[in-house]
């Protein structure tokens, strides 16, 4: 029976049938194991699960040593996984793409209502105790008819996002680093035009070296002062600081947030803006999809370990 490393509790009908296929080792902790325990628990693996915490480079697939044929990362993105070092050794790299796109693009817009609409600092303010009173010009916020959504991206979660912004009457442009999307039902903008004209600005890129810091001062700059940003994707790709400048000067008007550039450390200023909401990295918590993730998870071991095949979900087929 072949063994397997889980860096991470996941949901119990994952571990279960994990159990069933393999001998599991399980590292049972909502929390990270430290990178010496992460290293240990690897060694000897033919196969192992990793989260977008677990950095998979040289250092890990020394200690797991030559046995290990499979990572199976808890993740659609795979920016923690040097990709390229796992190819060189045969070493395959799974993901868990399509499962977590509904959860994902209904925390987008949650967010983003949230964001307009004030709800967040409305509810700080009703639990601080200070007093509040109903007037005609307490609180008011922006809704979302006839303004222009600008999708950064647009794959599977950015074109859920823009099905759900249009059922609040919200019109559409995406951008796209390749280009304009053979039969998308969008207009195309190129990025410059779109941050300078969108109400809203939502972020649904990869993390790459190509998109780290894609929004910075000069990009934030360009925005309306009545924009809004939206980022469910990867913390490092807005500028943490420069975004805090932004929120602070009113550059733009405010800005919703699931991820962190360096997670869980979120940037102080942000922490005390009332033009900012936000998001403990949430976008796929849900019991469905969190399990459903893990399911593609064992798949891809399964196929791998067991059936002795490469997965549908492989990101690197070529080290098969």
């Amino acid at each position: 029976m072949a063994s397997v490393y889980l860096s991470r509790r996941v949901p119990g009908p994952v571990v279960a049938e994990l159990e069933r296929l393999f001998d599991l080792s399980v590292y049972d902790e909502e929390r990270p194991p430290a990178r010496a325990e992460l290293l240990a628990g690897v060694a000897g693996r033919d196969g192992v699960c990793t989260m977008l915490s677990d950095r998979v480079d040289d250092e890990l697939l020394d200690a797991a040593g030559p046995k290990l044929r499979i990572v199976a990362n808890f993740a659609v993105g795979y920016d923690n996984v040097d990709l390229a070092a796992c190819t060189r050794r045969g070493v395959l790299v799974s993901n868990t793409p399509g499962v977590l796109t509904e959860a994902t693009a209904e925390l987008t817009v949650a967010l983003l209502l949230d964001l307009v609409r004030r709800v967040s600092e409305g509810d700080r303010m009703i639990r601080r105790d200070k007093g509040w009173i109903w007037s005609p010009t307490f609180l008011l916020g922006t809704g979302l008819r006839g303004k222009l959504l600008g999708v950064v991206g647009l794959g599977r979660i950015g074109s859920e996002v823009a099905r759900l912004a249009e059922a609040f009457g919200m019109r559409v442009a995406y951008t796209s680093r390749g280009g304009p999307k053979e039969g998308a039902a969008y207009e195309f903008l190129a990025f410059e035009e779109l941050i300078r004209t969108a109400d809203v600005v939502s972020l649904h890129c990869p993390l790459t070296p190509e998109t780290r810091h894609l929004i910075g001062r000069s990009e934030l700059e360009a925005m309306r002062r009545d924009a809004f940003l939206v980022n469910t994707t990867r913390g490092p790709v807005v500028d943490e600081a420069a975004l805090v400048e932004a929120l602070r000067e009113g550059e733009i008007a405010g800005a919703a947030l699931d991820v962190f550039e360096r997670e869980p450390e979120v940037h102080p200023g942000l922490l005390e803006l009332e033009n900012a909401v936000l998001a403990p990295h949430v976008g796929s918590a849900t019991h469905e999809t969190r399990e459903a993730m893990g399911m593609l998870c064992v798949s891809a071991l399964r196929a791998v370990l067991v059936e002795g095949r490469c997965p549908e979900n492989a990101v690197n087929p070529e080290a098969w």
